[in-house]
């Protein structure tokens, strides 16, 4: 199903902004809400499914629904803002984040909770794609700009350590529902001001496809569904229907991509094959992060019994590194390429998830979380600007819309999908764990973390196979981006459109 609309003019400036602070603050504000959001329940899941009565398994629902309807509706909410107007659709995409982060922070049963997360991805996903292209119409091109970028992308880095920090000074001090409430003024104050100050770019005939979006979709929840029902009742009937079932829908877009007129997800940018490495690559990066923002939480609460405070300001050095090596890392991009940089970042991340790995019961966070999370800080720091730059090298102004929703789509469904592979290994060890409570969990919460440097094992690989000699349809390498961004978080997202200047880069729920 499709719906066509005419092209109509822009009604906004396109050179720059008479108030550039104010944009600058409300496309920022916004970009933070969404990237925090992909993590930030993490913290409060202990007290959640006391409250709301989840299954240890289920638990993980609470980021998946996010997440899921986030990624699975991007493209959709980035062809909508083309057609309809960037501006209009990102202040709705913001009042339905409002909203139903309002709704959650009043749920009073799990299935309320899941409802009100997933609404919120619709609206993340919805406010999302606009943001950046409102900031490239706000911002002339050069200095302007490229410090507008560097904020912006240095948000979407912070995001996840961020949003762990905050999630766990709310819940100690007040309650996990504050985790969802505090976005509500800010939301609301983005509604009210984003008329009012930000340009809007110009709009461009299109249609809006509504099959694809919903087989997209669908197809990674019936993935995601599988296996972490496989965590919980083994592979069952059930379980391989899911997972037959998923992969038929997902093939099912990629046909319906290869025929319409107007693709969201145009097939000719992975063909290049440094690209769709770097894709999968992400993929698979974002895959790990995500399980630590998941299970890092959860074994600080349930196996050291840390309250959701100290929870939460655990993550502070991983922040604070991750800030110090994206802003004074940025001047080894021209001097060693984009190659060695990713190979090192994530070969670092794999190193401290491997190190986690080794976590049991009688482990404390200084002598088996405090350096490894350090590694990953810097690893994340380091690959996470030149991966995006690599994925958005070379392509056309006409395709930089789609290339942002291609990569935040990838970033989303690798994290949901890893979070739902590693709850299964979660959710196996611990069935199979003869010992104690605690020891199990924290022998299970192990076993996750060696799976996620397992996924960054595959993700080297990914970026060397792209590295060896051969044909790719490549350009010119882009100029050296202003700054990086993760999504566990990575955050978990958000990157930049290759119509910049060059290529800038950030991405989201690291």
């Amino acid at each position: 199903m499709s719906i066509t609309t005419p092209a109509q003019r822009s009604t906004g400036e396109q050179a720059g902004s008479r108030h550039p602070g104010l944009v600058l603050a409300i496309i920022v504000t916004c970009q933070m809400m969404v990237v925090v959001d992909a993590t930030a329940m993490a913290v409060a899941l202990p007290k959640i499914q006391n409250d709301l009565h989840f299954s240890a398994t289920g638990l993980s629902w609470v980021l998946n629904a996010y997440i899921l309807s986030y990624g699975g509706l991007l493209l959709l909410g980035g062809r909508t803002g083309d057609v309809l107007g960037r501006r209009r659709t990102f202040a709705a995409g913001v009042l339905v984040f409002t909203v139903s982060s309002l709704l959650g922070g009043l749920a009073t049963d799990s299935g309320w909770l899941l409802a009100a997360r997933a609404l919120q991805g619709v609206g993340a996903a919805f406010a999302a794609p606009g943001a950046m292209s409102l900031l490239m119409t706000n911002f002339a091109e050069g200095p302007a700009r490229n410090r507008a970028l560097a904020a912006y992308a240095t948000v979407a880095g912070l995001g996840m350590a961020i949003g762990m920090i905050v999630s766990g000074v709310l819940t100690d001090v007040a309650s996990w529902r504050w985790v969802l409430l505090v976005n509500v003024p800010f939301g609301l104050a983005i509604v009210v001001l984003t008329p009012r100050y930000v340009a809007e770019p110009q709009r461009h005939p299109g249609q809006i496809d509504l099959l694809s979006a919903a087989t997209a979709t669908a197809g990674a929840v019936a993935l995601a569904w599988a296996f972490i029902h496989a965590s919980g009742s083994g592979w069952t009937a059930p379980t391989f229907g899911a997972l037959a079932g998923g992969l038929l829908l997902l093939a099912l877009f990629v046909l319906r991509q290869s025929r319409v007129a107007q693709p969201m997800m145009p097939l000719r940018l992975l063909a290049d094959r440094t690209r769709a490495a770097g894709l999968v690559a992400m993929g698979l990066a974002m895959a790990s992060n995500f399980n630590i923002s998941l299970f890092v939480p959860q074994f600080l609460q349930n196996v050291l019994h840390y309250s959701a405070l100290k929870a939460g300001l655990a993550f502070l050095p991983m922040a604070v590194v991750v800030f110090l090596v994206a802003r004074g890392g940025r001047g080894l991009l021209p001097r060693f390429g984009p190659t060695p940089l990713i190979l090192a970042g994530i070969g670092l991340c794999a190193v401290g998830l491997g190190w986690m790995g080794l976590l049991d019961a009688d482990s404390t966070y200084l002598s088996g979380m405090l350096v490894p999370l350090i590694l990953i800080g810097i690893g994340i720091g380091t690959f996470l600007m030149p991966l995006t730059g690599l994925i958005l090298r070379g392509v056309e102004p006409r395709d930089s819309g789609a290339i942002s929703g291609v990569l935040q789509t990838f970033q989303q469904f690798g994290g949901a999908i890893g979070i739902a592979v590693l709850v299964t290994v979660y959710g196996t060890a611990l069935r199979h764990s003869h010992a104690e409570p605690r020891a199990a969990m924290a022998h299970a919460i192990s076993v996750a973390f060696l799976g996620g440097a397992g996924f960054l094992i595959l993700a080297l690989l990914s970026i060397t196979v792209a590295a060896l000699p051969g044909r790719s349809r490549r350009a010119a390498p882009p100029a050296s981006p202003p700054a990086t961004s993760a999504s566990p978080s990575t955050t978990p997202s958000s990157t930049t459109t290759p119509s910049t200047s060059a290529s800038s880069s950030g991405a989201s729920g690291a």
